[in-house]
């Protein structure tokens, strides 16, 4: 008869195994349904996609859409694709700043699609593409996420997954607009990596549907 602490040992290293898989598996079902369902969400929302465009081409000359460098899993740089709601070179002479409530930056006749994140849509470009998932930590910019490292340096720890249009610091806080106001977003993110699974995945996709009065989006 194996004895007590074999037993035990055998019993851990099992229990070990199981995680791991079932942490992979998550993974791998995770990422096949983020680019079957990012297609299917494109798809559906292309009608408001050619709406915004129309909005965006009447109320200011340049691109509709813009791309903006962030940081993706394990610190892989990517581009992040926004339509664009903020006037032509908005920070050619500021460089990286936070977004605020009634930003100067933005277009007044856009400020509703940065209300209501019609502005994110172009991202599931980025969720098919593998870049993203649709839930997940919001991607930061490079600059910024070096000078968040000089306050929290265990804000590395969100590039463990990919970054996502939606997540639980959006839904249960809103966007963050600073550096002091970054701390219960980065509390919020560490939760959803530590606990995810798909009950947790279809409570922040639900919430995210309500959420159209965020204040400042990033």
């Amino acid at each position: 008869m194996p004895e007590p602490i074999t037993i035990i040992g055998v019993g851990a290293g099992l229990l070990t195994l199981t995680t791991h898989l079932a942490r992979r598996y998550f993974e791998l079902a995770k990422e096949v349904v983020d680019i079957i369902l990012g297609f299917v969400l494109f798809v559906l929302f292309l009608p408001i996609l050619a709406l915004c465009g129309a909005v965006i081409k009447l109320s200011d000359r340049g691109p509709l859409v813009f791309t903006q460098i962030r940081v993706g899993k394990n610190g892989r740089l990517f581009r992040m694709y926004k339509l664009r709601t903020m006037y032509l070179n908005a920070e050619a002479g500021t460089g990286a700043v936070w977004a605020s409530r009634n930003d100067p930056r933005v277009i007044p006749l856009c400020r509703w699609m940065r209300r209501s994140h019609m502005d994110e849509l172009p991202q599931l470009i980025n969720v098919i593409r593998g870049d993203m998932s649709l839930v997940g930590p919001r991607p930061e910019r490079p600059e910024i996420l070096s000078e968040l490292e000089k306050v929290y340096p265990e804000v590395r720890r969100r590039l463990a997954v990919r970054p996502g249009i939606t997540g639980l610091a959006q839904v249960r806080n809103g966007y963050d607009t600073s550096v002091e106001a970054f701390r219960k977003k980065l509390e919020a993110d560490l939760e959803y990596i530590e606990h995810r699974n798909w009950s947790t995945e279809f409570r922040i996709l639900t919430a995210t549907v309500g959420k159209f009065h965020d204040g400042a989006a990033n």
